[in-house]
Order: C-alpha cells, then sequence, then structure tokens
C-alpha cells in the first residue's frame, strides 16, 4: 500500500462558515427536504426562534412575528435587542454570545451560542436587524460572509431584533416548508410559555392553559376522564388515559420539545409507576399502568445537556445548581401532587384503576397467543426472506441510525427492484403477501394471529411501544394504482389502530415513485405528475419517448436507485387536529354511508387517470 503524505500543506484552517457548510448535519441533523418534520430547514426556523423565547423567559417582549413566503422566513421579536456594537459577531463569529453569562439567560433554550450562526452560514441569504435605544443597525450575508453593512440610525420602532434568512438551496435540495410541521413547532412554543403570542401569516397562536391545551389539542381519542393538569416550580405535567393501544409522550426542557425524550420523559414514566402503585397499594405491571396513557411533562434545567446540537433528547442527570437529581425532582412532584390529586378526586381515580384492570385481563388473554405467534415469527423468519434486513438500524448508536428505513412493498417484482436498488446499510425491505387485512375495529389479538400483522410488528420491534423501534422512516411503497392505494389504506388503518404513536411521532411516508419516463436520445426526465409530464415535453426536442409506470416492478433496480435514495421523495402520513383517529377510521374503514360513498365517488382520480390513460 502507497503510503499517502502528510505534510505541513495537509494542515487546513477553515472559517467558521466554511466549517458549518462542510459539516451541517454536525450542526442542525439531517439535511433533508422538508418532508420530516425534524429536517434541517425546520431546525434553522427554531434557532432563530429559541433566542426569541430566551427573550421572553426573560420578560421581554410578549409577541413573535413570523412569515414565511417564498421560502423566505422572516422573524421579529420585541425583546431586548442585540447589543449593537456586538450585532454582527453574535451572528457570525463562534464562541461568541449572551448564552454563556447565565445572569443575562437563565434556563434558556439555546444553550451554545451557534444556533444563529449555523443559519446564517447555510443561508444564501441572511439579514439581521436590531432596535434598541432608539437606534437600529443593520447587516446582510450571503452564505456567512458579511454582503453589506449599514451605518447605525435613529428609530421609532420597537426595540427588539428582526432575522429574514432564505435555506441555501445548493444544501437544501429541492425543499419546501410545509405548514403543518411549523404551526405544530409554533403551537408547542406557545404551550410551553403561557402570554406568548406568535402570529405566523396571519394566523395568532395563544394558549391559555399549557400543556391541558397541549393534550386537548392531540389527543387522538376521547379521553376516559379530564386531563390531570399539575404546576410547580420548574416542572409542569398533564395526563390522562384513552382506549388507545401504547403509550403517547410530550416532553419538554426549557421550552424545547425534546421528541427522542430523555431522563426527564424516563424519570416521569418511573415515577408514574410508582406514584399509582403506592396510591393504590398493589404491586401493578408497568404495562399495564401506563397503557393508554397520553402525558406531556415540562421542566427547566439550569444549563442542560443535550445528546446533539438539535436537542432532541436530553442528556442531564442533575437539575443544576444544586445537584438534585432529575429522577427525584420528577418523582418528588409527582408523589406529593399526583397522590394528592387523585385523593381529592376519587372518580378520577377509580377510572385510571379500571384502565389498568383493564390492560391486565387484555394482557393475560394474549399471553398466550403472543408466545405462539413469537415462535412462529422466528421460525418464518430464518425460512423466508420477508423482511431484508439492513445493518443499521434507529436504535443504534450510529451517525446512519436516521436513515435507517423501512420498505413496505407487495409482489415479487416490485420487492425485488427496491433491494436490488437499496442502500444495504440502512435501508430494509419488508414484503407483503397480496393485501393486507382490513383490522378497523378488530382487537390487538388479531396483531398476533395475522401473520403479516404479527411478522411486521416483530420487524418493527414495536411490540412494546417505541422505545425500541430499529427504524427511523417506515415507508409504505406500493404501485401508484387504484390496488395500490387501497393497500396504503389498510397499513395505514393497522397502525393507526394498534401503534397510532408510529405515525404522530412522524415515522410513517408514503413513497412517491415517478408516473412517467420522458425522453429522447440526450436526456432523461421523470416525471411524477401530468403537469410534470407537459413540462417535459416541451422542454425536451426531437423525437420523445413517452413510458408510463403502471406499477413498481416495471422501474429498473438502475433507476430505482435514483428514486429511494439521493431523489428521493416522501410523503409524510400526518394527522391533523380537526378530527380524531377514532373518527378517521370509522369514516374511512367503517360501514358504507351516503356521505362516505359521495366522498369516494367525488374522489376517484386515481381510478379515472388510469382508464382515460388506458384509452
Amino acid at each position: 500500500m502507497a503510503e499517502v503524505s502528510y505534510t505541513e500543506e495537509n494542515i487546513r484552517s477553515l472559517e467558521w462558515h466554511e466549517h458549518i457548510r462542510l459539516r451541517p448535519g454536525m450542526y442542525i441533523g439531517k439535511m433533508g427536504d422538508g418532508s420530516t418534520a425534524d429536517d434541517g430547514i425546520y431546525i434553522l426556523i427554531k434557532e432563530v426562534i429559541d433566542n426569541s423565547i430566551d427573550e421572553f423567559v426573560m420578560g421581554n417582549g410578549r409577541n413573535i412575528d413570523i412569515s414565511i413566503k417564498d421560502n423566505i422566513v422572516k422573524i421579529r421579536d420585541y425583546g431586548r435587542g442585540i447589543p449593537l456594537g456586538k450585532m454582527i459577531d453574535a451572528v457570525s463569529k463562534m464562541n461568541t454570545g449572551g448564552k454563556y453569562d447565565s445572569k443575562a439567560f437563565k434556563k434558556s433554550v439555546g444553550l451554545n451560542g451557534v444556533g444563529t450562526k449555523a443559519v446564517n452560514a447555510m443561508s444564501s441569504f441572511f439579514c439581521v436587524e436590531s432596535i434598541r435605544d432608539g437606534k437600529l443597525k443593520r447587516a446582510e450575508f450571503e452564505r456567512g460572509i458579511l454582503s453589506k453593512e449599514f451605518d447605525v440610525e435613529e428609530s421609532s420602532l420597537r426595540k427588539g431584533t428582526r432575522i429574514y434568512f432564505q435555506p441555501d438551496a445548493d444544501l437544501f435540495k429541492t425543499y419546501k416548508f410545509r405548514t403543518e410541521y411549523v404551526e405544530r413547532l409554533l403551537w408547542n412554543y406557545v404551550y410551553l410559555n403561557r402570554g406568548l403570542t406568535i402570529n405566523f401569516n396571519g394566523t395568532k397562536y395563544y394558549s391559555e392553559n399549557g400543556l391541558k391545551d397541549l393534550l386537548d389539542k392531540n389527543l387522538s381519542a376521547e379521553p376516559l376522564y379530564p386531563i390531570i393538569h399539575l404546576e410547580g416550580e420548574d416542572i409542569e405535567v398533564a395526563i390522562t388515559h384513552t382506549n388507545a393501544y401504547g403509550e403517547e409522550y410530550y416532553s419538554f426542557v426549557n421550552g424545547q420539545y425534546t421528541t427522542q425524550g430523555g431522563t426527564h420523559q424516563g424519570a416521569f414514566r418511573e415515577s408514574y409507576i410508582k406514584t399509582i402503585r403506592d396510591h393504590f397499594g398493589k404491586n401493578f405491571e408497568p404495562v399495564d399502568i401506563r397503557s393508554g396513557i397520553v402525558a406531556a411533562i415540562s421542566v427547566k434545567v439550569m444549563e442542560p445537556v443535550f445528546e446533539s446540537q438539535t436537542k432532541t433528547k436530553l442528556g442531564s442527570t442533575e437539575i443544576a445548581p444544586d445537584g438534585l437529581s432529575i429522577r427525584a425532582f420528577v418523582n418528588d412532584f409527582l408523589v406529593k401532587y399526583l397522590d394528592n390529586f387523585l385523593h381529592k378526586n376519587p372518580e378520577v381515580a377509580d377510572k385510571v384503576l379500571k384502565r389498568i384492570l383493564q390492560s391486565e385481563r387484555e394482557r393475560k388473554e394474549l399471553s398466550g397467543i403472543k408466545q405462539l405467534a413469537r415462535k412462529r415469527a422466528k421460525e418464518v423468519s430464518i425460512h423466508n426472506k420477508k423482511l431484508r434486513d439492513c445493518r443499521v438500524h434507529f436504535n443504534d448508536k450510529h451517525e446512519k441510525a436516521d436513515l435507517s428505513t423501512l420498505f413496505i412493498t407487495e409482489g415479487d417484482s416490485a420487492s425485488g427492484s427496491i433491494t436490488k436498488a437499496r442502500d444495504v446499510s440502512s435501508q430494509a425491505v419488508f414484503s407483503l403477501k397480496g393485501k393486507p387485512l382490513n383490522s378497523y375495529g378488530l382487537t390487538k389479538k388479531i396483531v398476533y394471529e395475522n401473520e403479516e400483522f404479527n411478522l411486521l410488528q416483530a420487524a418493527l420491534n414495536i411490540e412494546d411501544g417505541l422505545d425500541d423501534l430499529r427504524y427511523n422512516q417506515v415507508v409504505l411503497a406500493t404501485d401508484a394504482d387504484v390496488d395500490g392505494m387501497h393497500i396504503r389504506l389498510l397499513l395505514i388503518t393497522f397502525f393507526l389502530q394498534f401503534f397510532p404513536e408510529l405515525v404522530k411521532n412522524g415515522h410513517l411516508y408514503v413513497l412517491e415513485t415517478p408516473l412517467f419516463r420522458v425522453r429522447n436520445k440526450k436526456e432523461t426526465v421523470y416525471c411524477y405528475s401530468e403537469e410534470e409530464k407537459r413540462n417535459a415535453q416541451e422542454k425536451l426536442t426531437g423525437k420523445i419517448e413517452i413510458t408510463r409506470f403502471k406499477g413498481l416492478g416495471e422501474i429498473s433496480p438502475d433507476e430505482f436507485k435514483n428514486f429511494i435514495n439521493r431523489d428521493i421523495r416522501l410523503e409524510p402520513v400526518v394527522i391533523g387536529n380537526d378530527s380524531s383517529i377514532d373518527e378517521l377510521l370509522a369514516f374511512y374503514m367503517g360501514k358504507n354511508t351516503p356521505t362516505r360513498q359521495e366522498f369516494i365517488i367525488e374522489n376517484l382520480k386515481v381510478e379515472k387517470d388510469f382508464v382515460e390513460d388506458e384509452v
């Protein structure tokens, strides 16, 4: 092996913005196109808003104005404003910022003073304005490089900070902001900061009751009792139960939504079990106590330690500066306040007990079936290739863990194409055998009795919740025809019926594949709609060949590589707040009604398109 030279010429110092642009994932996580809630373009928004929230927490400014138009984000707060003489340094010089001074920012969201600088470096255009003491300072940047610095001028505007930015299309390919993800982010901010008003594109976001409002807005089924809402110094909790399966949690630290939980969420789950056991004087199984729980917890911590720059999982074990452990802090609060609440509200305690006993009965009824189902799943996995697994999984401590994907497909030809084209390190394939069962209205017993559902559950490793979920992205890869749409609907029904948290936590997607291939001798264009096909026909010259893909199996593995790797298009399955999961399933998968029949007739576009194409 030839020796590689290593001299002074190999040592290079990067400018601050070069380092961020070279390793953007270190600062904002996934460099996605906006199809997932944790994609980098939303982290950029969050990093700027976090600074405005810190101002609000410190008692400065009760409003934040936000707009997004043509991929340009504008954020204006009414806080103290960045000190004018340090404004440019604050957004463009590493290791510079007010977050290092705990007197100026206590229990802040932002931590490392890096966030706004990362936004600056990753934006094709970035503008910052600070208004304070009757003066305004403005500066503009391009990809982190100062392009214009304006003189300080007199101003009658209200004090505060304004930031405009446009994510750089060179870093974020074909991205777009999805309103539902931005709205979810903003709602969480106002739930955690009562008294704060956020105005976004003409809509007002405000919460009177904090975490109680959060649960009210996000419940996917009817609560079995009124939401328990408890508050203490630096901690707030909201709890209820439904008849849905699984557990659902919303956890926050200093106003930051920790989507992957952490020590505070773990402490809540443990402490809730202890409190319930002590209250009823019975050693119930943890799974029975927490089955159907929907809860939210928010804590405020001095100098929190997160497991990544994107702050999605708390790693702190102590609440600085007194050294009290988070576990003890949460436990002391629940033991006192939740136990007192249950004593004062025996009707609620009775409903909690009934839900536990119901879960206990169901678990015992399923115990024998579960053992047989696990044995069967193990036998099938050995002798059958239904699951073609990958090497890296979501529960691994690996840099590619977030990329772990399971494609669920139907038919040998489709699964064969995806299997040959996939990235074996992070992409797995699960092959269905025909259409799955309509599981609407069935009990969880069917998950173990039905071989397809049993094997799918085992592949995902979600029998006892999402703690050990093996794939970050679960992708429905079916044909874009009527049969394919039906399979998607049946699979979505399965997940909503038995594992709703998988959908609500943003793990379920639909793979978009091209409907047409338009090409001439020099160029090939893949089109995902009739409009894209027409545009391609106008663009390409000479003799044009148009191919209609009627199924995934017609796309060669070489072509498929583009559609499931670099140029992958994923449509997230998002459940809105307009109706509960129970109502959605009843409408789409229940008995036919005149309203449903009318809806189906009006939405037969897929069927019509295919018929017209055949003619």
